[in-house]
């Protein structure tokens, strides 16, 4: 189930920025916000965003982070300041943040619950200060989501890293992103590090919350949009494909609109204005 990306990155790449700004433009801001998180979708917005020539403000919001992502992290910002005199960077350890919300909560004995409700927490309250920078230094938000995760399995938080003002890699798909990554010369410690979500503050992979990988994940969607059915499949094929059908049919309420309860005419009473 390899997959080989096809997409032609050094235009893909004008693309995107030449869309990122338009877009701030036209929305009157001063440039992006990006929460850097040591992986690769998060170094390649960043880089995306810093090309514009718009500040690119890139945060780092660690919620007792695993040292590694830290590492990587503080390479690639590094090597972006560097490359682009636009790119500021600010570090806020949020762990006392997350520590004293988990004492003002009631908690519950449904661990697995508890832990998911908590990780979910993590992506919201950094999505909380990402905003906060946005509106101190008239930034947009710029969201990290490949299209995978975004519109495939729904891997992200709702209102956490989904909570975002635009989505600059959220047509690609991860070898697609992979491919753009290798072009905007992303350290290699981020090219070769196996992708995770940092949710959890330990060392587990996307892959092992997920049950595949992204390579699988990819043609799953590919022969989901395709119209393919299980029973086009045996044996791992099967078992890639049905788990994606099970991941997207359980994630639609993030990836619709939020649903409205819309009110029949007949109910409402007319109204005279003098």
């Amino acid at each position: 189930m390899q997959k080989n990306a096809t997409i032609q990155v050094e235009k893909v790449n004008d693309h995107i920025v030449n869309w990122l700004k338009s877009y701030a433009k036209n929305a009157k801001v001063n440039g992006f916000v990006v929460g850097v998180s040591g992986g690769i979708d998060s170094a390649v917005t960043s880089t995306l965003c810093a090309q514009t020539g718009l500040k690119t403000l890139c945060l780092e919001l660690p919620i007792h982070q695993a040292t590694s992502h830290i590492s990587r992290k503080k390479e690639h910002i590094t090597q972006l300041k560097k490359r682009f005199n636009n790119v500021e960077s600010i570090s806020v350890d949020l762990s006392n943040v997350f520590e004293q919300f988990k004492k003002d909560v009631p908690t519950t004995e449904n661990e697995a619950k508890l832990n998911l409700s908590l990780a979910n927490t993590r992506s919201r309250i950094r999505m909380t200060a990402l905003y906060y920078f946005a509106g101190i230094h008239g930034l947009l938000v710029a969201g990290t989501g490949n299209k995978v995760e975004d519109f495939g399995v729904g891997f992200y938080t709702k209102y956490g890293d989904g909570g975002v003002d635009l989505s600059p890699i959220a047509d690609l798909v991860k070898s697609e992103v992979y491919a753009l990554g290798k072009f905007l010369r992303v350290p290699e410690s981020i090219l070769t590090a196996p992708p995770t979500d940092g949710l959890f503050g330990d060392e587990r992979t996307d892959e092992e919350q997920l049950g595949a990988s992204y390579d699988e994940l990819e043609w799953a969607m590919a022969q989901d949009e395709k119209g393919k059915s299980p029973s086009d499949f045996d044996g791992r094929y099967l078992e890639v494909f049905t788990l994606y059908k099970r991941l997207n049919n359980a994630n639609k309420h993030k990836m619709k609109p939020i649903p409205i309860c819309e009110i029949p005419k007949d109910l409402r009473q007319t109204q005279h204005f003098s």
